[in-house]
């Protein structure tokens, strides 16, 4: 029988091998020009970037962050100052295990859910070589408690800082303001060279305004590191360069007086000096302690702050817009004056209300048996309503609004303080725009006494009342003083401001007949406002009002005692001082205070007291 014989292949078997020898060569010739381009980048083009990473873990680069300017008053009272505090603070890239470390620490230090989470907010926020703070303020016990666990947490130390504090609180919250963590929104506009090893800024008032001024330049420390991180040489310093201090022009003695004064209400109060536009006192009540915010308020605190009724957040001298009242009262008889519509001795009779012609509409005087025969100087004196009218409605509308804007009214002051706003002074193109209407004969009446649309901010009424007292002379309200240490500051300029009003020379005594009348509300026999004058050795020119919050009802009455508080009039008063040679001027709005002249006036005198002396 015949058996299977396989017979042997060679040339199949040969080109078998060759084709494999061949693949073989081709992967390890791929393989072998892999790792000779592999080296030449790394020795040749990446050369200089892996030399850095090398550098970079024997040689560590810390910001060192500036020091923050101090801010005084004007007498050189520190308001704002730097602290020394202890943080905990973690740099994440040396940290093995991140998410770890910050939940025992949690458990070590107690640190609730807030702080945490702020802590991961602002670790995405910033680079991994950066120090981040955990805890801030720790006190001596912690400090004792770390430095037993320091082995267990490697990335983490306690760092000395220094921040911000505001020993005044609440008296000066909404001028100076606060400092507090960098945001978000904040972080895309800021430059980050500068605020290296920063993370907080300017939030409002002077510290937001000025954090140019205020924040410095930072510097950088070069130092040598073993394996473990530890720095153990020092190879390069640049240090920093510390902010520039402020002096306001505040005076933070009249600060106290001012808000003691309006005691349980909530208000404003500007004080300003009328050559320099200096602001002596620039009051908000209520006010609020900032220095929870620089460390990070809780929530329950800002809420509380946030949702009371009584608004301690919000700026009244700077954002409050209220009705004048008859604070506006003199600059209408001005008007009255330059547009040679009355004449100071010319008598109207005021029975008590005032009627459009072919109207049986009442507009009511607030005494309602009327006033009797008024001239200019008793219309002023005894506020009457009836005289205002009449005189309103003869200007008309047109003429003043021209003539108030030249007193600063429904327009910014440009302090130098942001957030301003402007108040309104209506017109007939404004209420066309904003609600497309006509304008009514009746809306010009209320006008003339500081009713109706007419809104205005506690600054611009004393920005007004300082350029009465000045006969015309415009005034630039600011804030700050000088700029820099004593021995080297820089005395602040306001931006340049054109004459506000202007009369012919022959007509310069307009001024004067309205000015005596102002000066009748406080020395006259049937003055409103006569308790902050009596014994005194100068002359103050002034004139109260009272802003009505809601319309009272043709056939009402306005019962102040049977109405809810918040509901009630706001008192307001205006004065400047001495009148011969005027120094001071001063604007007051108490909410829902009733009556200017018993509760607005009071608070102007005891600040004429403190500057002028008596």
């Amino acid at each position: 029988m015949f058996q299977n014989v396989n017979i042997k292949d060679n040339l199949k078997e040969n080109r078998l091998f060759l084709n494999r020898s061949i693949f073989l060569f081709i992967v390890v010739l791929f393989i072998t020009f892999g790792l000779i381009a592999r080296l030449t980048y790394l020795q040749v083009i990446g050369h200089e970037h892996y030399a850095d990473l090398a550098q970079d873990n024997r040689v560590k680069m810390a910001p060192l962050p500036p020091t923050r300017g101090i801010i005084y008053d004007r007498s050189g009272k520190i308001l704002a100052e730097n602290r020394p505090v202890f943080n905990l603070e973690i740099t994440p890239e040396q940290v093995p295990n991140l998410d770890k470390t910050v939940e025992e620490l949690s458990t070590l230090f107690a640190l609730n859910e807030q702080t945490t989470k702020r802590f991961h907010k602002l670790r995405q926020r910033s680079k991994s070589f950066n120090s981040i703070p955990l805890k801030l303020r720790l006190s001596d016990k912690e400090v004792a408690i770390f430095a037993a666990n320091r082995p267990r947490f490697p990335g983490v130390d306690i760092h000395a800082r220094l921040m911000r504090h505001y020993p005044y609180k609440e008296l000066t919250a909404h001028i100076v303001g606060y400092v507090g963590r960098i945001n978000e929104k904040e972080l895309k506009s800021i430059d980050p060279k500068t605020y290296r090893g920063t993370y907080q800024i300017g939030k409002n008032g002077v510290e937001k305004t000025y954090e140019a001024i205020l924040h410095g330049q930072p510097g950088y420390l070069e130092s040598e590191v073993n394996v473990q991180g530890r720095a153990i040489n020092v190879i390069e310093r640049a240090p920093s360069l510390p902010g520039k201090d402020l002096r306001l022009t505040i005076d933070i003695e009249m600060q106290r007086i001012a808000y003691d004064a309006l005691g349980k209400k909530n208000g404003a109060v500007i004080a300003v000096d009328i050559k320099t536009g200096d602001l002596l006192t620039f009051v908000s009540k209520p006010g609020y302690d900032p220095n929870p915010f620089v460390y990070g308020i809780d929530h329950k605190s800002y809420n509380a702050l946030q949702h009371s009724h009584d608004r301690p957040l919000f700026n009244r001298a700077l954002r409050g817009q209220y009705p004048p009242g008859s604070t506006v009262k003199p600059f209408i008889g001005l008007a009255g004056l330059r547009y040679s519509v009355i004449t100071a001795k010319q008598k109207n009779f005021c029975p008590g209300y005032y009627q459009l012609p072919n109207l049986e509409h009442r507009y009511r005087d607030w005494k309602k048996w009327g006033h009797g025969p008024v001239d200019l100087d008793i219309a002023i004196t005894q506020s009457c309503d009836v005289y205002f009218y009449d005189l309103a409605l003869t200007l008309g509308i047109d003429r003043m609004h021209e003539y108030l804007t030249l007193f600063g009214f429904g327009q910014r002051t440009g302090v130098d303080i942001l957030g301003e706003k402007r108040g309104l002074l209506p017109s007939r193109d404004w209420k066309r725009k904003a609600r497309n209407q006509a304008w009514f004969p009746g809306e010009t009446l209320i006008t003339g006494i500081g009713q109706g649309f007419t809104l205005v901010t506690p600054l611009q009424l004393a920005r007004a009342t300082a350029i009465m007292a000045s006969r015309g002379k415009n005034v630039q309200p600011h804030v700050v003083k000088t700029i820099g240490t004593d021995l080297n500051s820089v005395p602040f300029s306001p931006p340049a401001v054109d004459q506000a009003v202007t009369t012919p020379p022959k007509k310069s005594i307009l001024w004067q007949q309205v000015i005596d009348a102002m000066t009748h509300v406080i020395h006259g026999a049937r003055g409103t406002a006569q308790s902050i004058g009596k014994n005194s050795s100068y002359k103050i020119a002034g004139k109260t009002g009272t802003a009505q919050v809601f319309s009272v009802g043709q056939e009402d009455e306005y019962d102040e005692e049977e109405i809810e508080e918040r509901l009630r009039d706001h008192a307001l008063f205006i004065a400047f001082a001495p009148v011969k040679e005027p120094k001071i001027a001063i604007a007051v709005i108490v909410e829902n205070g009733g009556h200017g002249g018993s509760v607005a006036a009071p608070i102007a005198g005891k600040l004429f007291r403190k500057y002028l002396g008596d």
